[in-house]
């Protein structure tokens, strides 16, 4: 019985891995995916769980990113750790939208949003703006190519875009990677923009879950949240790597008839069960 909750933790931080990072919504995966695949524990810790397996993702993040975002690197000169510093202010701003109005409204939106119809629903409208944006902008040269042409103003409006992902199913990294680039920033810089500002955003959120549940961990749910935890940090870090090389290449327009397609599922599916 333990090996299973285990061996389902790691199948849910596969799928967390993946789709925490690619704009295609880790809510509408992770419904589909506990249909057939569900912890066999307090529905307290599973609450929970699916909030802090998030921790491992964001920990990829810091990982690959270590350097870049480490204003206090012996090997970086004074201009950069000061270029250094102005990403982690242009983060902050980014990051009050979603602190203003996701964090007070997460736990109603869980209660109220969080259902097949609302998922499905956000997957196909954003699948569509995926596709549409980029049709618009693939003639056109992006104004903003570096953090140091992006605007404290900028980063701000990309944060109310961000803030958007309360609603299930739009997708944190999508929310924010379309307001950037609506806004004219580079797909490199929507998405590593995207990148940053999570990490001060799922830090406070994981840590606000974990106050909620308490500490009284049992030896199993211990088990089961390390296990997830580890699994969506080795995995973000193959899908991180994956997402920067494949736009390179290409574009959001993929991801977004992709997007279309999951949400088609979930509806049909949901709809007959």
């Amino acid at each position: 019985m333990e090996f299973m909750e285990i061996l389902k933790a790691i199948i849910l931080g596969i799928v967390e891995g993946i789709t925490e990072w690619l704009p295609i919504s880790s809510t509408g995966h992770m419904i589909l995916v506990e249909e057939f695949i569900q912890l066999d524990l307090s529905q307290a810790f599973k609450e929970m769980f699916f909030y802090v397996i998030q921790l491992g993702a964001i920990l990829a993040v810091v990982v690959i990113y270590f350097h870049k975002l480490n204003p206090f690197s012996p090997s970086k000169s004074k201009e950069e750790k000061t270029q250094t510093w102005d990403i982690w202010k242009k983060v902050v701003i980014g990051c009050i939208p979603a602190a203003a109005i996701g964090l007070p409204l997460n736990d109603w939106a869980d209660e109220n949003l969080l259902n097949s119809t609302v998922v499905a629903m956000a997957l196909i409208i954003y699948g569509i703006l995926f596709i549409v944006i980029e049709n618009k902008h693939k003639d056109r040269e992006p104004s903003i190519t570096d953090f140091s042409q992006l605007t404290y103003m900028k980063a701000f409006q990309i944060g109310l875009f961000q803030a958007l992902s309360i609603i299930p199913g739009t997708s944190r990294s999508g929310s924010s990677i379309l307001g950037s680039i609506v806004l004219g920033t580079s797909r490199f810089i929507a998405t590593e923009f995207s990148f940053f500002m999570s990490i001060p955003i799922m830090f406070g959120i994981s840590f606000l879950k974990i106050i909620k549940f308490g500490f009284d961990f049992t030896g199993l749910e211990f088990a089961v949240l390390l296990s997830g935890m580890l699994t969506a940090f080795l995995v973000s870090i193959v899908a991180i790597k994956f997402l920067i090389g494949y736009l390179k290449r290409n574009d959001f327009k993929a991801f977004g008839w992709y997007r279309i397609v999951l949400g088609a599922i979930v509806l049909i599916y949901f709809m007959f069960v």
